[in-house]
């Protein structure tokens, strides 16, 4: 714990979060790797909990029909990967594939979900931060969308 600790407690997402706050935080994350090609979650299967990337490239796909996987976004170091776990039906609505080597903080969704009971103001920073979060990416989505349908063929 006092591992995950360390590499979170300078983290942006976490800025302004009491040291206990993020202590609860950490005693639910666990370092993992992935390697080049593994896929870390794929649409439909059950969200978990988000991943923090501390090193290594992420790719976000999404299935499309008659075109197979498409990147909608790449995450990189720093970046928070997963937001589905918070919302029914929980299930992750892309599919993550890791395009390099990758190490990540993997967090227990449904503990921080009770520890989110238990301290109202945890829950409540943590889903300002998670919503936030959300918001940007979907703008960055929207952006990159508009990119592709404005491009003339």
């Amino acid at each position: 714990m006092s591992e995950v600790f360390d590499l979170i407690v300078g983290h942006p997402f976490f800025a302004g979060m009491t040291h206990d706050q993020i202590k609860i935080v950490a005693e639910t994350g666990e370092l993992v790797s992935y390697h080049e090609g593994q896929t870390i979650f794929s649409e439909g299967t059950d969200a978990v909990g988000p991943l923090l990337i501390l090193s290594g490239d992420v790719a976000l796909e999404l299935q499309t029909p008659g075109h197979g996987p498409q990147v909608i976004l790449t995450l990189h170091s720093g970046d928070f990967l997963g937001w589905s776990w918070l919302y029914p039906p929980y299930r992750w609505t892309y599919d993550a594939h890791v395009h390099s080597n990758a190490e990540a903080i993997r967090f227990d969704g449904p503990r921080l979900k009770e520890a989110s009971e238990v301290d109202p103001a945890l829950g409540y920073e943590l889903m300002k931060r998670f919503t936030e979060m959300l918001v940007n990416r979907m703008q960055s989505i929207r952006i990159q969308l508009l990119d592709v349908y404005s491009t003339p063929r």
